[in-house]
């Protein structure tokens, strides 16, 4: 067990030779890297380019053919993520993790109300009293800019701006510690794109959270992500700090995303 300052001087995941095939086609190959707390990691490439496949490998909803995941425990412990039962990681990803879809649809209970799909997450992690649950369901509901009028209402009335919004507080309302998001504004308009985008990273930088967020927008990227991967055909062919990695780009694919010659 490690102390509080020591935490923070390790790693909070650990990918080491993240690898998965579809049969003979690669989907990632050779994965490395190391996330820090508070670091959010951007995974850009082209379709087909393997960051879904590795995004999937990385919140355990995929095993890879090889590779080792470590996540490092609220007491310090590390955990092999691979080697975790299928309960284990259900509760891991209900606690420590959230996953935000590109389509919220996937992320929610189209079912129940906006706030119990919310307060569903709290119950998840031991929360009972109902009145407790309300009140940070309400508080939530409002760090996301949704109508608190209309809490006890459906997601499926929602825009899908709105939806979107409801599954990030699902996520976000038991004080999760790593969060990967699915092109988080994909399949949105521009205008609704933009608030989600500032919310996001207000959210991110208000509450220090780690994240890996896939996209294959580059202004995406560029506005959420602190350090970003360039994947191409399961590689990762460059990777380095945002800025310089969009502002000066080494290799010759990265080049060419940059100058938006590829169409993603």
């Amino acid at each position: 067990m490690m102390d509080g300052a020591a935490i923070l001087d390790a790693p909070l995941l650990s990918a080491r030779g993240i690898t998965h095939s579809y049969g003979a086609r690669i989907g990632c190959r050779d994965i490395d890297f190391d996330l820090w707390p508070g670091e959010v990691l951007g995974v850009v490439g082209e379709s087909g380019s393997g960051k879904t496949t590795l995004l999937n490998c990385l919140s355990a909803q995929m095993m890879p053919s090889s590779g080792k995941l470590t996540y490092r425990l609220r007491t310090g412990d590390q955990a092999d993520v691979y080697a975790l039962t299928e309960a284990e990681r259900r509760m891991l990803m209900r606690t420590d993790w959230g996953f935000v879809h590109q389509n919220p649809r996937d992320g929610l209970r189209m079912g129940v109300s906006a706030g119990a799909n919310v307060g569903e997450r709290l119950m998840a992690v031991g929360a009972r009293h109902y009145g407790a649950i309300r009140d940070q369901v309400t508080d939530w509901l409002g760090r996301v800019e949704m109508d608190l009028e209309r809490i006890d209402d459906l997601p499926s009335q929602f825009s899908g701006g709105m939806q979107q919004r409801v599954q990030i507080a699902r996520n976000l309302v038991s004080g999760p510690r790593l969060v990967f998001m699915d092109e988080p504004t994909g399949g949105l308009d521009v205008s609704v794109q933009a608030r989600l985008l500032d919310l996001l990273r207000g959210l991110t930088n208000d509450l220090g959270l780690s994240a890996v967020i896939v996209t294959h927008d580059l202004a995406v990227a560029r506005l959420l992500s602190h350090r970003l991967m360039v994947m191409r055909r399961g590689e990762v062919v460059e990777q380095g700090l945002t800025d310089q990695v969009l502002d000066d780009p080494q290799h010759a694919y990265t080049q060419l995303l940059v100058s938006s010659v590829l169409q993603t």
